[in-house]
């Protein structure tokens, strides 16, 4: 499981301008069942998304395709970690 910190690195405007492509690219990777929650920080200086079920240089090529990388928007720092507990009705996809 990963926790995907994205850090813009642009003003607030440029990320805008990519901000329905950036949503486009989220929607395929969560109907993909890879990622399984996403949003924006707070205060909004970058988002956060939860990925798993997937492996790390996969996951590295998923997030290569972002607008937000693509366009050299934003830094991404990803944490792996093992979930040993899950809150009761929780699911998580197995690894690829």
């Amino acid at each position: 499981m990963y926790v995907i910190e994205i850090t813009y690195t642009v003003p607030l405007e440029r990320v805008d301008d990519a901000l329905e492509a950036h949503r486009a690219f989220l929607a395929q990777h969560f109907e993909a069942g890879v990622f399984i929650a996403a949003g924006p920080k707070v205060p909004r200086n970058g988002g956060v998304i939860v990925a798993a079920g997937i492996e790390r240089d996969k996951l590295d090529e998923i997030l290569a395709t972002d607008p937000f990388a693509q366009q050299q928007l934003a830094r991404y720092d990803v944490t792996e970690f093992k979930a040993t507990r899950l809150a009761a009705g929780l699911n998580l996809p197995l690894p690829a």
